[in-house]
């Protein structure tokens, strides 16, 4: 079994500066090398476009420079990571957001301006794309979580709760959109009761592997990449999360044994996604070894 604490981090360090992008490298030293904030963020600030969205690749599935809803949930997560997640940089964000929205008030998954520009294939490109749960979803409890105020959100936010309570049939990452919701949003009550629900979705449907030693008896959700399993630990990234109570300890503990486990020979942890391109995995890895990284500290797994 792969140990955490320091080695797990020292190991993760090198990766880091051998392969991440400057970005990814400013984000790991400012999450365990008491490095700067404003680096971060200088950082980031090279994804920003005149629209007040980001492009540039910040997601690496989608390449190109035009502003996404995608790569602008991702620098809103970068901007909460720092504690920056307010004032004019948000104001501006949620001005972009207001434009980017389809007729329902929210988001679509993909932007027409993509078109012309690489993309993930399974990410498609389309004339009148429809708002996903997926897209809106973590930018809605993000902001609701650091008590941003702007227009835009009470549409968002009708239109996050209409598609949480519509759920019957899912797949993990709606799932995961749907938590990321329902851990921001005001109305406690009315969250837990939803999220008590999804819960009992996520067990019935076996959209978790509960037993890592058994994961090729899961199945995997149609149009995923073989073997693109979700554990407890991608539902309850930390243990203030509602997604939380859906595992018992010993399920829980289970899946961070795993993920620690996850760790690779380079320090690094694999993309679990379809992969299509050389650069996208790439790029992907740093990403998500410090989603690793963030998920077993929040736990108490040891690491600084």
């Amino acid at each position: 079994m792969a140990g955490t604490g320091a080695n797990t981090l020292a190991r993760a360090e090198q990766f880091i500066w051998l392969t991440a992008r400057v970005l990814e490298q400013r984000r790991f030293a400012h999450l365990f090398l008491e490095g700067s904030a404003d680096a971060v963020e200088t950082a980031l600030a090279a994804h920003l476009n005149d629209d007040g969205g980001y492009g540039h690749a910040l997601e690496p599935d989608l390449r190109g420079p035009v502003s996404q809803p995608l790569h602008t949930a991702h620098a809103l997560s970068v901007l909460d990571s720092i504690g920056r997640c307010g004032g004019l940089r948000v104001e501006r964000i949620c001005r972009y957001l207001t434009a980017a929205s389809t007729k329902e008030g929210a988001l679509p998954a993909l932007h027409p301006s993509q078109r012309g520009y690489p993309a993930a294939p399974f990410i498609p490109v389309v004339d009148n794309p429809p708002a996903e749960l997926l897209t809106t979803g973590p930018v809605v409890g993000l902001l609701h979580r650091n008590r941003v105020w702007h227009a835009w959100l009470f549409r968002a936010t009708d239109f996050c709760w209409a598609a949480v309570d519509a759920l019957e049939q899912s797949h993990p990452y709606e799932i995961e959109a749907a938590i990321a919701f329902l851990d921001g949003v005001p109305d406690r009550a009315r969250a837990e009761a939803a999220a008590d629900r999804l819960g009992h979705l996520v067990r019935e449907q076996h959209l978790v592997v509960l037993d890592p030693r058994r994961r090729d008896e899961y199945p995997v959700a149609p149009g995923y990449a073989p073997g693109e399993h979700h554990f407890p630990y991608d539902y309850a990234r930390t243990p203030g999360s509602f997604a939380r109570r859906w595992f018992s300890d010993a399920e829980l503990q289970t899946s961070l044994d795993h993920l620690a486990d996850e760790q690779q020979a380079d320090g690094g942890w694999p993309v679990g996604w379809r992969q299509w391109a050389p650069g996208t995995a790439l790029e992907g890895r740093p990403i998500v070894t410090l989603k690793a990284l963030q998920t077993l500290r929040a736990y108490g797994r040891g690491l600084r």
